[in-house]
């Protein structure tokens, strides 16, 4: 019934589910023991998704795509440098249009990795460099359990975020020894979980919908969203689509000026321009416990929501050109002479 509904059915599936929870956790939010134990739930699901991350990456193949050296240290550079002097830069929206936890979740937003999944899809229906962006994507996000917590440690201490150097701890645990388990032993279960792949899928979105439904359930439970009005929300929204306005620009331009050919722009322009919804929200849970966790994770869901459908749109977009131009461009036969053909 509810994807009878246009504007819901243009959503992506996943982003309908976290809405959903959003509003379960807004009606019905778990306190006391019950969230204790989601927590909990919510760690072990964390822990089993980067398990299979780590399952699914060839190491090989990674090896292989690091040859590459420039394409991937230019989609770095967006997403380590370029996005956060972009978060800092934002500070100035404080208190006018951000408020002080709004514009923490949104610095947060600029200090994580670039998305696996979504980078691939798009960068590979555009006609892009497909392993370029498996390579950039996957690694963007390992590096990302430590340059993360890195981050936010020198650039939110002076936001009074109360951030504990210990947390990094929490992270390596939660997200890298999983990680390195799933890699230990991809070479026996790879097969296995390349032909459960759609059922898996739903341990990567559950899990994710638990840290929705945790992170929210707590926000409830301070009364926090009393605080946020609506010109707050639109102006936190307006905010999000200059910044991934900005950082489509800077990459798409930037990459051609660069000298790199249009499958290699194609490829800086989607993994360069997106944040991890799947690395992000998990770690927040450990970097800003004792901070309102639901205002903080806002910027980054409105933001996720944004870049893919921006990005699904010129991804289409791209691939059409792309199919145009080989039809417009002669056939090496056609170049023949008549005797030759």
């Amino acid at each position: 019934m509810l994807t009878k509904i246009p504007l819901l059915r243009r959503l992506d599936p996943f982003i309908l589910g976290i809405l959903i929870t959003v509003g379960i956790a807004s009606l019905v939010p778990a306190d006391g023991t019950a969230l204790t134990a989601f927590t909990w739930a919510t760690k072990v699901a964390v822990g089993i998704l980067f398990f299979l991350y780590g399952a699914r990456l060839s190491t090989q193949e990674a090896l292989h795509g690091l040859r590459h050296w420039r394409l991937h240290v230019t989609i770095l550079a967006a997403t380590f440098v370029i996005f956060p002097l972009l978060g800092i830069a934002a500070r100035v929206l404080v208190p006018t249009i951000l408020t002080q936890p709004l514009y923490l979740g949104l610095l947060y937003v600029c200090l994580l990795p670039s998305t696996v999944q979504s980078s691939i899809a798009f960068v590979s229906i555009a006609r892009g460099n497909v392993p370029g962006a498996i390579v950039s994507a996957s690694f963007s996000n390992i590096l990302g359990i430590f340059v993360t917590p890195l981050l936010v440690a020198l650039l939110t201490t002076s936001e009074g975020a109360g951030f504990d150097t210990s947390s990094t701890i929490g992270i390596l645990v939660m997200l890298l020894l999983p990680f390195i388990a799933g890699q230990a032993v991809r070479r026996w279960i790879s097969p296995w979980v390349k032909k459960h792949s759609a059922p898996l899928k739903l341990v990567d979105r559950g899990s994710i919908l638990l840290v929705v439904y945790v992170a929210f359930s707590e926000g409830m439970n301070e009364g926090i969203w009393g605080t946020l009005s609506v010109g707050r929300l639109l102006g936190l929204l307006a905010v999000c689509t200059v910044l991934l306005t900005v950082v489509l620009s800077v990459t798409w331009f930037g990459s051609k000026r660069l000298g790199f050919d249009r499958a290699d722009q194609i490829t800086i322009t989607f993994c360069g321009s997106k944040k991890s919804l799947a690395t992000g929200l998990p770690m927040a849970t450990v970097l800003f416990a004792s901070q309102p966790i639901g205002l903080i994770v806002l910027p980054l869901m409105l933001f996720h929501q944004l870049q893919l459908l921006v990005c699904a749109w010129m991804a289409g977009r791209m691939a059409r050109r792309g199919a145009a131009a080989e039809q417009t461009e002669p056939r090496a036969s056609d170049l023949l002479p008549q005797a030759d053909r």
